[in-house]
């Protein structure tokens, strides 16, 4: 696989009065085209920060970011936004827009015109099982349904990267786990390049080619790669040998980083 984006000794510190708070601390990993990466680690880790800084939202304290063969110095400049698509644990749609209008929004946002952009909400509704539903608002829509609303409107200016913020955490589990098998089946008919942030051993570990650990320090102490066949990661993942094996590792890390 090719490196889409490149981050080489990224750091990031917080500065409260006279205290600074070391957030990220020495960062250096890729992230492969087309790639679905996970990233672990415990509360207050830098995961969120990190999620920010890949998608230009924040700029690192320290560090260089590569983004498709462009090196950045002072974080991704705001030209390059539009690589990316967002998905937060809360839904963050427009109570007063329709599922259709919240996904024109970002068509708007970046000035993308044209029926075949037009066409693409419609496309992007089909996808996530949503196109009966263009005309509905937000509150009348499932919890998990909201969620596909976000994830649509995150793909629908066609993102090279989707970052992904423990996007289905706020969800009951059954929810959860049936939307975790929705992305990783969108991810295998969009090959878009996913990072997402998760809580759970389980859903990295059915969605992910690789998973990345931070510590509480805000380093990386891990990075693993998911050898789980795809043909065996469906609804008796539980009983795949190499599902059984990676998830030991993975409970035995948390458990190490928690104390």
């Amino acid at each position: 696989m090719s490196d889409l984006m490149r981050f080489e000794g990224v750091c990031k510190v917080f500065d409260k009065g006279l205290d600074e708070t070391v957030v990220l601390d020495d960062l250096s990993f890729s992230v492969h085209e087309k790639e679905y990466l996970c990233i672990m680690g415990p509360s207050g880790c830098g995961k969120s920060t990190l999620l920010k800084i890949a998608g230009g939202i924040i700029a690192p304290t320290l560090g260089t970011i590569e983004l498709k063969g462009n090196r950045y110095e002072n974080g991704i400049p705001r030209e390059q936004l539009k690589n990316f698509g967002f998905v937060f644990q809360q839904h963050n749609l427009l109570e007063w827009r329709t599922v259709y209008q919240n996904l024109h929004l970002n068509l708007e946002i970046f000035r993308l015109k044209g029926k075949e952009w037009e066409s693409r909400i419609s496309e992007m509704l089909k996808l996530v099982g949503l196109d009966a539903y263009p005309n509905i608002y937000p509150h009348e829509l499932s919890g998990g349904m909201r969620q596909r609303t976000g994830i649509a409107r995150a793909l629908v200016h066609n993102p090279e990267i989707l970052l992904m913020d423990q996007p289905f955490g706020a969800l009951d589990a059954i929810t959860r786990k049936m939307l975790s098998y929705e992305m990783l089946n969108l991810w295998k008919k969009t090959q878009k390049t996913i990072v997402m942030i998760t809580n759970s051993v389980e859903e990295a570990l059915l969605v992910s080619q690789r998973i990345i650990v931070l510590n509480r320090q805000g380093k990386i102490i891990h990075e693993i790669d998911n050898t789980i066949p795809m043909e065996e990661r469906n609804e008796d993942i539980g009983y795949s040998e190499e599902f059984i094996r990676l998830r030991k590792q993975l409970d035995k890390i948390v458990h190490d980083i928690q104390g």
